[in-house]
Protein backbone atom coordinates (compact mmCIF):
# COMPACT_ATOMS: atom_id res chain seq x y z
CA UNK A 1 0.00 0.00 0.00
CA UNK A 2 0.97 3.51 0.06
CA UNK A 3 3.20 4.68 2.73
CA UNK A 4 0.31 6.67 5.09
CA UNK A 5 1.55 10.38 5.95
CA UNK A 6 1.35 9.60 9.32
CA UNK A 7 0.63 6.57 12.03
CA UNK A 8 -1.07 6.39 15.27
CA UNK A 9 0.33 3.00 17.32
CA UNK A 10 -1.60 2.28 20.59
CA UNK A 11 -1.81 -0.59 22.68
CA UNK A 12 -2.35 -0.99 26.65
CA UNK A 13 0.69 -0.94 28.91
CA UNK A 14 3.12 -3.60 28.55
CA UNK A 15 1.91 -4.72 24.78
CA UNK A 16 5.66 -3.96 23.17
CA UNK A 17 3.86 -0.88 21.07
CA UNK A 18 7.06 1.20 22.34
CA UNK A 19 9.34 -1.56 20.49
CA UNK A 20 6.90 -1.83 17.27
CA UNK A 21 6.99 1.70 16.76
CA UNK A 22 10.83 2.36 16.88
CA UNK A 23 11.33 -0.32 14.03
CA UNK A 24 8.61 1.19 12.40
CA UNK A 25 10.36 4.29 12.57
CA UNK A 26 13.54 3.29 11.94
CA UNK A 27 11.91 1.74 8.43
CA UNK A 28 9.84 4.41 7.20
CA UNK A 29 12.52 7.38 8.29
CA UNK A 30 9.85 8.12 10.78
CA UNK A 31 9.68 10.39 14.14
CA UNK A 32 8.73 9.32 17.39
CA UNK A 33 6.00 11.43 19.50
CA UNK A 34 5.04 10.64 22.67
CA UNK A 35 0.98 10.37 23.71
CA UNK A 36 1.89 8.77 26.84
CA UNK A 37 0.72 11.28 29.97
CA UNK A 38 3.06 10.13 32.07
CA UNK A 39 6.08 9.52 29.57
CA UNK A 40 5.61 12.90 29.07
CA UNK A 41 7.25 13.78 32.89
CA UNK A 42 10.68 13.44 33.59
CA UNK A 43 12.53 12.24 37.14
CA UNK A 44 10.32 8.72 36.69
CA UNK A 45 11.46 7.31 33.23
CA UNK A 46 11.93 3.88 34.84
CA UNK A 47 8.46 4.01 36.80
CA UNK A 48 6.66 4.98 33.25
CA UNK A 49 8.61 2.34 31.53
CA UNK A 50 9.52 5.35 29.47
CA UNK A 51 12.27 4.65 26.04
CA UNK A 52 14.49 6.76 28.34
CA UNK A 53 14.26 4.72 30.99
CA UNK A 54 18.00 4.10 32.22
CA UNK A 55 19.59 6.19 28.65
CA UNK A 56 20.72 9.42 29.04
CA UNK A 57 18.10 11.51 27.77
CA UNK A 58 18.50 12.85 23.86
CA UNK A 59 16.26 14.04 21.27
CA UNK A 60 16.91 10.45 19.39
CA UNK A 61 17.30 7.26 20.17
CA UNK A 62 19.68 4.82 17.10
CA UNK A 63 19.09 8.24 14.77
CA UNK A 64 15.28 8.09 15.39
CA UNK A 65 13.90 11.33 16.69
CA UNK A 66 11.82 11.33 20.04
CA UNK A 67 9.81 14.06 20.81
CA UNK A 68 7.52 15.26 23.75
CA UNK A 69 9.39 12.51 26.07
CA UNK A 70 10.26 13.75 29.49
CA UNK A 71 9.60 17.82 28.73
CA UNK A 72 7.82 18.23 32.00
CA UNK A 73 8.24 18.49 35.78
CA UNK A 74 6.27 16.67 38.02
CA UNK A 75 4.57 20.04 39.66
CA UNK A 76 3.85 21.07 36.32
CA UNK A 77 -0.06 20.45 35.32
CA UNK A 78 -1.00 19.62 32.00
CA UNK A 79 -4.37 19.82 30.50
CA UNK A 80 -5.44 17.85 27.03
CA UNK A 81 -5.29 21.39 25.22
CA UNK A 82 -1.86 22.35 26.19
CA UNK A 83 -1.07 18.14 24.89
CA UNK A 84 -2.60 19.10 21.30
CA UNK A 85 -1.17 22.41 20.91
CA UNK A 86 2.60 21.12 21.89
CA UNK A 87 1.85 17.69 20.11
CA UNK A 88 0.74 19.74 16.97
CA UNK A 89 3.70 21.66 16.85
CA UNK A 90 6.10 18.57 17.09
CA UNK A 91 3.91 17.16 13.82
CA UNK A 92 4.84 20.21 11.69
CA UNK A 93 8.49 20.29 13.19
CA UNK A 94 9.27 16.52 11.98
CA UNK A 95 7.04 16.38 8.39
CA UNK A 96 9.17 20.30 8.06
CA UNK A 97 12.46 18.02 8.25
CA UNK A 98 11.45 15.27 5.84
CA UNK A 99 10.76 12.70 9.06
CA UNK A 100 7.18 10.70 8.78
CA UNK A 101 4.95 11.10 12.22
CA UNK A 102 4.24 8.57 14.55
CA UNK A 103 2.56 8.92 17.65
CA UNK A 104 2.76 6.35 20.08
CA UNK A 105 1.18 5.80 23.62
CA UNK A 106 -1.75 4.41 25.69
CA UNK A 107 -3.53 7.60 26.92
CA UNK A 108 -6.93 7.46 25.34
CA UNK A 109 -7.86 11.37 25.38
CA UNK A 110 -4.55 12.40 24.02
CA UNK A 111 -5.02 10.04 20.91
CA UNK A 112 -8.62 11.08 20.86
CA UNK A 113 -7.76 14.36 20.53
CA UNK A 114 -4.84 14.04 18.23
CA UNK A 115 -7.68 12.88 15.63
CA UNK A 116 -10.62 14.32 16.63
CA UNK A 117 -9.93 17.11 18.34
CA UNK A 118 -11.14 18.59 21.49
CA UNK A 119 -14.59 20.00 22.54
CA UNK A 120 -14.88 23.22 23.38
CA UNK A 121 -15.75 23.05 26.95
CA UNK A 122 -16.92 26.10 29.16
CA UNK A 123 -14.48 27.87 31.82
CA UNK A 124 -14.32 26.21 34.84
CA UNK A 125 -14.46 28.20 37.83
CA UNK A 126 -11.80 28.99 40.17
CA UNK A 127 -14.15 27.61 43.15
CA UNK A 128 -15.02 24.38 41.10
CA UNK A 129 -11.31 23.70 39.97
CA UNK A 130 -10.11 24.14 43.68
CA UNK A 131 -12.96 22.12 44.78
CA UNK A 132 -12.62 19.32 42.46
CA UNK A 133 -8.83 19.05 43.56
CA UNK A 134 -9.80 19.03 47.08
CA UNK A 135 -11.67 15.72 46.83
CA UNK A 136 -8.91 14.43 45.22
CA UNK A 137 -6.48 14.61 47.64
CA UNK A 138 -8.80 13.45 49.95
CA UNK A 139 -10.47 10.52 48.51
CA UNK A 140 -9.09 10.05 45.04
CA UNK A 141 -11.06 6.00 44.50
CA UNK A 142 -14.25 8.14 45.97
CA UNK A 143 -13.76 11.26 43.36
CA UNK A 144 -13.45 8.40 40.54
CA UNK A 145 -16.66 7.17 41.20
CA UNK A 146 -18.15 10.43 40.88
CA UNK A 147 -16.62 10.60 37.13
CA UNK A 148 -16.94 6.64 35.99
CA UNK A 149 -16.65 6.96 32.58
CA UNK A 150 -13.10 8.47 33.45
CA UNK A 151 -10.27 6.10 32.62
CA UNK A 152 -7.31 7.94 34.06
CA UNK A 153 -5.65 7.27 37.65
CA UNK A 154 -3.42 10.18 37.29
CA UNK A 155 -5.10 12.72 40.08
CA UNK A 156 -4.67 15.48 38.13
CA UNK A 157 -6.99 13.44 34.77
CA UNK A 158 -9.61 13.17 37.94
CA UNK A 159 -9.73 16.32 39.06
CA UNK A 160 -10.27 17.45 35.46
CA UNK A 161 -13.26 15.16 34.65
CA UNK A 162 -14.13 16.61 38.36
CA UNK A 163 -14.38 20.13 37.93
CA UNK A 164 -16.18 19.60 34.41
CA UNK A 165 -18.78 17.85 36.08
CA UNK A 166 -19.25 19.89 38.78
CA UNK A 167 -18.95 22.80 36.50
CA UNK A 168 -21.57 21.70 34.13
CA UNK A 169 -23.42 18.61 35.73
CA UNK A 170 -22.22 16.99 32.35
CA UNK A 171 -19.60 13.96 31.95
CA UNK A 172 -16.30 14.99 30.59
CA UNK A 173 -16.95 11.93 27.89
CA UNK A 174 -20.77 13.88 27.03
CA UNK A 175 -18.65 17.24 26.41
CA UNK A 176 -15.97 15.59 24.09
CA UNK A 177 -19.16 13.73 21.79
CA UNK A 178 -19.80 17.71 21.26
CA UNK A 179 -18.68 19.56 18.46
CA UNK A 180 -14.67 19.07 18.51
CA UNK A 181 -11.37 21.80 17.02
CA UNK A 182 -8.08 21.37 16.46
CA UNK A 183 -7.50 17.84 15.47
CA UNK A 184 -3.66 17.14 14.37
CA UNK A 185 -4.26 14.83 11.99
CA UNK A 186 -8.21 13.15 11.04
CA UNK A 187 -6.93 10.49 8.74
CA UNK A 188 -3.82 8.87 10.24
CA UNK A 189 -3.14 5.03 10.20
CA UNK A 190 -4.11 3.86 12.86
CA UNK A 191 -2.47 0.61 14.56
CA UNK A 192 -3.58 -1.22 17.42
CA UNK A 193 -1.31 -3.78 19.64
CA UNK A 194 -3.67 -5.54 22.19
CA UNK A 195 -1.64 -8.96 23.20
CA UNK A 196 -4.95 -10.95 25.15
CA UNK A 197 -4.88 -10.25 28.79
CA UNK A 198 -3.29 -12.99 30.05
CA UNK A 199 -0.18 -12.17 28.07
CA UNK A 200 0.27 -8.54 29.70
CA UNK A 201 -0.34 -9.75 33.03
CA UNK A 202 2.64 -11.98 32.30
CA UNK A 203 4.69 -9.16 31.15
CA UNK A 204 3.62 -6.70 33.77
CA UNK A 205 4.92 -8.90 36.62
CA UNK A 206 8.09 -9.90 34.43
CA UNK A 207 9.00 -6.20 33.92
CA UNK A 208 8.13 -4.54 37.35
CA UNK A 209 11.02 -6.23 39.43
CA UNK A 210 13.07 -4.74 36.18
CA UNK A 211 11.72 -1.54 36.36
CA UNK A 212 13.00 -1.67 40.11
CA UNK A 213 16.08 -3.00 39.96
CA UNK A 214 16.53 -0.46 37.16
CA UNK A 215 16.30 2.56 39.20
CA UNK A 216 12.34 2.94 40.35
CA UNK A 217 12.83 3.35 43.71
CA UNK A 218 15.69 6.28 43.10
CA UNK A 219 12.56 7.67 41.52
CA UNK A 220 10.43 7.30 44.37
CA UNK A 221 12.83 8.67 46.57
CA UNK A 222 13.54 11.63 44.60
CA UNK A 223 9.32 12.10 44.69
CA UNK A 224 9.35 11.82 48.26
CA UNK A 225 12.54 14.22 49.03
CA UNK A 226 10.92 17.00 46.89
CA UNK A 227 7.50 16.91 48.40
CA UNK A 228 5.60 16.06 44.81
CA UNK A 229 2.48 14.04 44.57
CA UNK A 230 3.06 9.91 44.05
CA UNK A 231 -0.31 9.44 42.39
CA UNK A 232 1.09 10.93 39.24
CA UNK A 233 1.88 7.20 37.98
CA UNK A 234 1.07 4.06 38.87
CA UNK A 235 4.05 2.16 40.52
CA UNK A 236 4.93 5.63 42.05
CA UNK A 237 2.63 5.42 45.15
CA UNK A 238 3.02 1.83 46.07
CA UNK A 239 7.16 2.62 46.10
CA UNK A 240 6.83 5.86 48.10
CA UNK A 241 4.52 3.62 50.68
CA UNK A 242 7.25 1.24 50.61
CA UNK A 243 10.40 3.64 51.47
CA UNK A 244 8.31 5.54 53.93
CA UNK A 245 7.69 2.41 56.12
CA UNK A 246 4.33 1.98 55.37
CA UNK A 247 4.27 -1.63 53.34
CA UNK A 248 6.50 -4.43 52.71
CA UNK A 249 8.74 -4.14 49.43
CA UNK A 250 6.76 -7.41 48.29
CA UNK A 251 3.33 -5.31 48.69
CA UNK A 252 4.27 -2.70 47.14
CA UNK A 253 5.37 -4.50 44.03
CA UNK A 254 2.32 -6.85 44.48
CA UNK A 255 0.23 -3.58 44.49
CA UNK A 256 2.02 -1.98 41.52
CA UNK A 257 1.30 -5.12 39.41
CA UNK A 258 -2.64 -5.08 40.64
CA UNK A 259 -2.82 -1.32 39.44
CA UNK A 260 -1.13 -1.70 36.43
CA UNK A 261 -3.55 -4.97 35.46
CA UNK A 262 -6.38 -3.01 36.16
CA UNK A 263 -5.01 0.00 34.03
CA UNK A 264 -4.80 -2.34 31.38
CA UNK A 265 -7.84 -3.46 31.55
CA UNK A 266 -9.67 -0.17 31.04
CA UNK A 267 -7.35 0.43 28.31
CA UNK A 268 -8.26 -2.30 26.62
CA UNK A 269 -12.43 -1.35 27.19
CA UNK A 270 -11.64 2.20 25.80
CA UNK A 271 -9.70 0.66 22.65
CA UNK A 272 -12.44 -1.46 21.80
CA UNK A 273 -15.10 0.99 22.09
CA UNK A 274 -13.96 4.07 21.68
CA UNK A 275 -10.88 3.06 18.61
CA UNK A 276 -11.05 2.15 15.24
CA UNK A 277 -7.99 0.65 14.17
CA UNK A 278 -6.74 0.01 10.39
CA UNK A 279 -4.88 -2.60 12.13
CA UNK A 280 -5.13 -4.51 15.15
CA UNK A 281 -2.28 -7.08 16.55
CA UNK A 282 -3.70 -9.30 18.94
CA UNK A 283 0.23 -11.04 19.87
CA UNK A 284 3.02 -9.23 21.16
CA UNK A 285 4.06 -7.50 17.87
CA UNK A 286 7.41 -8.64 15.86
CA UNK A 287 9.76 -7.83 12.41
CA UNK A 288 7.00 -9.95 10.86
CA UNK A 289 4.12 -7.47 11.81
CA UNK A 290 6.96 -4.45 10.65
CA UNK A 291 6.78 -6.37 7.11
CA UNK A 292 3.29 -6.76 6.98
CA UNK A 293 2.37 -3.00 7.31
CA UNK A 294 5.00 -1.91 5.13
CA UNK A 295 3.57 -4.68 2.51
Amino acid sequence: MEQPKAYIITGPTASGKSSFAHKLARAIHGAIINCDSVQIYQAIENISASPFANREFSDEIDGVPYRLFSILTLDEQISVADYIKMAREQYDYVIAHGYVPIFVGGTGYYINGIINGIAEIPEISDDNRKRAREMVATDLDAARKLVPDCIATDPQRVARALEVFLETGRHLNEWQKAKRVGAIMPTPFKILINPPLDILHNRIAARIPEMISGGAIAEAQYIIDNNLDPRRAIGAEQLCEFLQGNISKDTAIENWITKTNQYAKRQRTWFKTQFSADLTINHIPTTVDIDLVLA
